[in-house]
């Protein structure tokens, strides 16, 4: 179907997700990074409003990231157990890179918060493309740490929201190929009934 390996259209067809805990190092190079970044700003903003941001954590900042995880799944779940402490832990450490990226709507504009939110979605994906089109990988996780108040109040504001940890590194193995929808599945030709 993309003949062309080498054609940006190939480039977009290729880009899969991979697993943060499968990544190594290396990830991007500050100069790599900031071209993602930017990249991900290019995206649809209807009112130029700019209703997200990304908060890089710095590899010497991932240690204080998993004891901001861990007090707030504590805080929540005392009795938690050695198994659950261990998976909060690989969570915050895994991958190279990472980049949590907030919702920040703006909340006096006429501009509808759906249009505002599906702008986030976008920014994020421009995002993860840009990490392919430079030869890493990329993953984009929520989980509980996405929604709790505790782990959102470290990186915003009351009125944001977290979009979801975007991880980025080296696949550690070959990437698989997930299943997809069948292209009839999800596209259709309009059928307007005008009877």
């Amino acid at each position: 179907m993309f003949n062309d390996a080498s054609s940006p259209i190939a480039l977009l067809a290729s880009r899969r997700s991979g697993k943060p805990r499968d990544m190594v190092a290396p990830g991007p190079d500050s100069a790599e990074l900031r071209q993602i970044l930017e990249v991900a700003t290019r995206t649809p903003d209807h009112g130029k409003l700019a209703p997200w941001r990304f908060v890089v954590v710095a590899a010497e900042q991932r240690e204080a990231f998993r004891e901001v995880l861990r007090r707030a799944y504590l805080d929540g779940k005392p009795e938690a157990g050695r198994l659950e402490l261990e998976a909060i832990d690989q969570f915050a450490l895994q991958a190279p890179t990472l980049i949590v990226a907030l919702s920040k709507p703006a909340h006096a504009s006429h501009i509808p918060l759906w249009e505002q939110e599906l702008s986030v979605g976008a920014a994020c994906m421009n995002l993860l493309a840009a990490t392919h089109a430079l030869g890493f990988v990329g993953g984009w996780l929520t989980g509980w740490a996405a929604y709790s108040d505790a782990v959102r109040d470290a990186f915003g504001a009351k009125d944001e929201r977290i979009a979801g940890f975007i991880f980025i590194g080296s696949p550690s193995r070959p990437l698989e190929e997930r299943p997809r929808p069948e292209y009839e599945a999800v596209v259709s030709d309009w059928q307007p009934d005008f009877a």
